[in-house]
């Protein structure tokens, strides 16, 4: 039997029989840290941090039952743990908490009168779990939970998604959302987002369009978040071409960007706000990727990123925030102004050269997109009098020199030097 690292004690390297806890926040196996704190040791074996007098041991029950559950499954039911003196209560509230893979066999089994209640509630203990234990998060990740949670967001529908939004199927999806994006590992190189290639098939990528056209804001920033990893993710470079040549794609996440109309559902502004930045991210993300920015500018990504950079600076944002993916925005249009169509599109914008220059430097403002707009503006300028004479008409001489003043970086100061050379010749 293979025992998941983090089920094993760092002194003994064996499965955890009585978990306890140090002031240090590392847990041991109770009779291993015990016989190293007798041999009259007061640092924590891990961290070595001294204890001085701190050497309560807190019984870790989270992992324990975590240890359980696992012990549980079908392949590891040989196996038990020594009980632990408990109360009863506690005993009791135990042996009524299902194990990982009855909850999982739970959100697996088909529709059907009253499987819908039993997956809710299963999924909510799965988000109760993963919040509260970086160890249930890694144990639910090992079970292959993932695939499990993705496969209920993007089942093929029953029926049309306008009809279900506001039913069980329509909680469901919601809820194995969030339990997904609490799941998903933080490095892209972790083999296990390999699962997101199930947006690959038709039914899914359809099941995803829509729930961005039509979910609420939270959902849309979920599958913004998503659409993200599936750009950076190594397991998931051929669906990221993909779903950059979906004009489907472009059509209900562009949209998001804007916010001068009213939203697909009512939606409290920082839900929407979240959305908005989340889909700022994602495409970001997918134009991060040169093949797949000739899609992007196709699709009108150019337009939206100015008019999301113009509404950020009219400080309408200032209330209810959205204006953090700010340097997103300006880093996108810096990628897709290395191309003569992106430049085009940025000429050609209106206010779009208007838009950039309001974000060389802005008051009140960390200006971490100074340098992404000063090299776009470059860019553009470089092939078009006309930009040229918008840029200088907007001020960005000013802004040039405000920004030369201020603690930016070196290669922000370089280029902004270069644009004020070429504004010279002009």
């Amino acid at each position: 039997m293979s025992i998941p690292h983090l089920f094993r004690c760092p002194i003994s390297l064996d499965i955890f029989t009585d978990p306890v806890t140090l002031c240090t926040g590392q847990t041991y196996d109770r009779p291993c840290i015990e016989r190293w704190l007798a041999a009259g040791h007061r640092t924590c074996p891990v961290t070595m941090q001294p204890l001085g007098d701190a050497t309560a041991l807190v019984p870790n029950r989270t992992l324990r039952h975590l240890i359980e559950r696992w012990l549980s499954t079908d392949q590891h039911h040989h196996h038990h743990l020594p009980e632990p003196a408990a109360p009863a209560a506690e005993a009791e509230a135990d042996a009524e908490e299902p194990s990982l893979a009855a909850l999982k066999r739970c959100l697996q089994q088909p529709d059907s009168a009253g499987a819908g209640k039993a997956k809710v509630g299963a999924l909510k203990k799965v988000m109760t779990l993963a919040s509260e234990s970086d160890v249930g998060r890694a144990c639910m990740v090992q079970l292959g939970f993932l695939p499990v949670l993705l496969q209920l967001v993007f089942h093929a529908p029953a029926a049309p998604p306008s009809e279900r939004r506001g039913g069980e199927a329509a909680v469901v999806e919601e809820l194995a959302l969030q339990c997904a994006l609490g799941l998903m590992p933080s490095s892209d190189a972790s083999p296990q987002l390999g699962c997101l290639n199930v947006l690959k098939s038709e039914a899914s990528l359809a099941s995803l369009v829509a729930l961005l056209e039509r979910g609420r804001g939270r959902t849309r920033a979920g599958l913004c978040r998503l659409l993200e990893a599936v750009a950076t993710a190594a397991a998931t470079r051929e669906l990221a071409l993909v779903v950059a040549a979906s004009p489907r794609v472009w059509q209900a996440l562009l949209p998001l960007l804007r916010h001068d109309g009213p939203a697909p559902t009512p939606a409290p502004p920082n839900d929407e706000n979240a959305a908005s930045d989340a889909a700022v991210r994602a495409v970001a993300a997918i134009c991060a990727s040169e093949p797949a920015r000739g899609g992007a500018i196709h699709h009108g990504a150019v337009g939206a990123l100015l008019g999301h950079l113009s509404w950020a600076a009219s400080g309408k944002c200032a209330s209810g925030g959205g204006a953090g993916a700010v340097p997103s925005a300006l880093a996108a249009v810096e990628a897709l102004a290395a191309s003569e169509a992106g430049r085009r599109a940025v000429a050609r914008a209106p206010g779009g050269t208007r838009a950039l220059v309001r974000h060389v430097f802005m008051m009140n403002s960390s200006n971490d997109g100074s340098e992404h707009a000063v090299a776009a503006l470059l860019a553009v300028c470089r092939e078009s009098r006309a930009a040229r004479s918008e840029a200088a008409g907007a001020g960005v001489v000013t802004q040039l020199l405000l920004l030369l003043q201020s603690q930016c970086g070196a290669r922000a100061k370089a280029k902004a030097r270069s644009l004020l050379k070429l504004l010279k010749s002009m």
